[in-house]
């Protein structure tokens, strides 16, 4: 696990949805728990090549159940070490949301 790798998996919106939305889960997902994360569903494909970026950055472990893979956070293992830097880049994207949506509540009554 690299900073470098790390940057890269959670330099796209979505992988950084996906990886909190693991990270507030009970217990492992799989990919079609994750794929309505938009109003549009997403190809299983491209979500399946966006689990496969998060699992080579380190920052998700994934476990074959039958057919589906079952994934869940690293975080008890690399959480001390990156959990700010990680824990940081997860609010900035909460922010930009959060300003987005604003805008467009403030555009709508103007």
């Amino acid at each position: 696990m690299t900073v470098e790798g790390i940057l890269h998996a959670l330099s796209d919106p979505v992988r950084v949805r996906i990886f909190t939305d693991l990270l507030a889960a009970a217990c492992a997902q799989n990919c079609t728990a994750l794929a309505n994360l938009n109003s549009v569903p997403m190809p299983r494909s491209t979500l399946s090549q966006h689990f496969k970026i998060l699992r080579e950055a380190g920052l998700i472990r994934s476990e074959r159940k039958g057919v589906e893979l079952q994934s869940k956070p690293r975080w008890d293992e690399f959480g001390v070490k990156f959990g700010p830097m990680i824990s940081g880049i997860i609010q900035a994207y909460a922010n930009e949301l959060t300003a987005k949506q604003s805008s467009k509540i403030r555009r709508k009554h103007a």
